[in-house]
């Protein structure tokens, strides 16, 4: 796949988290196999971490129109970027990335420069809208969006200002959290305080993580597009909403699985391949061979969340005490405070059936046969690999988009149980059993069918992969304006 001089060239530039990082990767590699040129901007501390525990640089190799740049992320090494300290690399970007950002894509900058034809488009991650005023505005280069949270997550930070005209928000202490909310439109039969995102709950409004995500999201509309990692017949009534405000919206997902079909398509047998940032322990799939089709509950919260001890405790014996195997992703220094002097029942009950690892090759695990449920933080990543493999869900979100996400799961599409806000032995316990015994049958109905749903959604004709289509097509006939300077 050679590089043409009159081929477009697209800057990709994802907010410097996994899940972002991942699943932009994705992206990039279809663009790559439509023949656009595609330069992906990572952050420091990503592109190292990527290097040392992927294959990232071998596998773009096959496209000769595909590189790597990176740019600081403005915070210092051992910042740890994860749980509540993730808000900080806001500031940071904007203070430090933007300026960096503005000078490497102007003429002569190290993003246009070299035999490569320049930038004639971006698709940056739809909570770093400061490049609309950068690229477009100032340099006449289209952007466009990629917002990686669902669709309906997307639509309810879209409506906060509706929720704080309507009293939904600021919440207040003597609010009950189960009262359902009137101004998300569409969502109003489901959607309640507990379930919008967890920004919400902040109870100034002024707050940091509230303030940025809410001004972004406003600011979608002077992009050239929006793009969604979702697909038309999981998040129908999302879509139909934000394209009245937003009309040029690509919904492209699964794109992990999409991207799967398109190489599939083009070679017999698409080399394995992973976009973590952490070393990924294969030798749980030896583990997991050992197993009956359907035992294994999988668990994982991610790449962001932070436990409490306690809660670590109050889960383990959830999962020691239900009786079944359990294959737990326990990230490194993913748990706050004394994570030592366990009690002897929990490490014996996981010696008889457990098996723990630092992290997992997640979207193997799941398509394992001996995999019957899948115990998770929520995230979209995670939820749509968990739709696309057919595993249904126990919900336990953390932050940002996972409390929309779990309600969702658990009350509208019908895919498992959503335990938010609850974090107690017994009751994890029974949810347990209910997943993988009591009501198997009555999950896999709605599971089976989503599933099938998103497979066709990236079959050719498809939904989705028609406006991956589409998105291709407007980024080759994209025109870059002349210089506004």
């Amino acid at each position: 796949m050679d590089s043409q001089s009159n081929s477009p060239h697209v800057l990709i530039f994802p907010f410097p988290v996994q899940g972002h990082v991942s699943c932009m990767l994705k992206l990039a590699e279809l663009l790559c196999l439509s023949g656009v040129n595609v330069t992906f901007l990572n952050s420091d501390i990503i592109h190292r971490r990527l290097l040392r525990y992927t294959d990232v640089i071998s596998r773009f190799s096959r496209y000769s129109g595909f590189r790597f740049e990176t740019i600081s992320d403005g915070l210092p090494p051992d910042h740890p970027r994860s749980g509540n300290r993730v808000v900080d690399i806001f500031d940071s970007i904007k203070m430090v990335t933007k300026p960096m950002f503005r000078e490497m894509l102007l003429p002569g900058g190290c993003l246009n420069c070299g035999s490569r034809p320049p930038i004639s488009s971006v698709i940056a991650d739809g909570i770093m809208c400061f490049t609309i005023d950068v690229a477009k505005v100032e340099m006449g280069i289209p952007v466009f969006l990629f917002r990686t949270v669902s669709a309906s997550c997307f639509w309810a930070f879209y409506c906060i200002p509706n929720l704080i005209e309507s009293g939904d928000l600021p919440i207040k202490e003597d609010d009950e959290m189960d009262r359902l909310v009137k101004g998300v439109t569409g969502m109003e039969k489901y959607l309640r305080l507990r379930d919008l995102p967890s920004f919400c709950r902040a109870s100034d409004l002024s707050d940091q993580a509230f303030q940025v995500v809410t001004s972004e999201t406003q600011e979608t509309h002077r992009a050239n597009g929006l793009i969604l990692n979702t697909f038309e017949d999981l998040e129908e009534s999302a879509l139909i909403q934000i394209r009245k405000h937003i009309p040029n919206l690509y919904a492209i997902g699964p794109l992990h699985a999409h991207l799967k079909s398109r190489l599939e398509a083009r070679m017999a047998s698409p080399l394995r391949s992973s976009n973590s940032l952490w070393e990924e322990d294969r030798t749980c799939m030896t583990w997991l061979d050992e197993k009956a089709q359907k035992s294994v509950i999988y668990v994982s919260f991610g790449s962001m969340t932070m436990l409490s001890r306690e809660d670590l405790i109050e889960l383990w014996y959830g999962l020691v005490n239900s009786k079944k195997n359990f294959l737990w992703v326990v990230r490194p220094n993913s748990v706050a405070g004394d994570g030592q002097n366990i009690p002897a029942e929990l490490l014996e009950g996981t010696i008889k059936r457990g098996y723990m690892v630092r992290w997992a090759p997640q979207e193997e695990v799941l398509a394992h046969p001996a995999i019957g449920g899948f115990l998770t933080h929520s995230g979209w990543n995670s939820t749509l690999e968990s739709i696309v493999a057919s595993v249904p869900m126990i919900c336990w979100p953390y932050y940002a988009d996972q409390q929309v996400n779990s309600r969702l799961v658990g009350e509208v599409w019908k895919l498992g149980f959503d335990m938010k806000d609850i974090c107690d032995r017994m009751i994890l316990e029974t949810i347990i059993k209910n997943l993988m015994d009591v009501k198997r049958g009555e999950l896999s109905r709605p599971v089976d069918r989503m599933m099938k749903l998103a497979r066709r959604s990236i079959a050719k004709d498809g939904t989705s992969y028609s406006n991956l289509n589409r998105l291709i097509e407007d980024i080759k006939t994209s025109k870059t304006s002349e210089f506004l300077f």
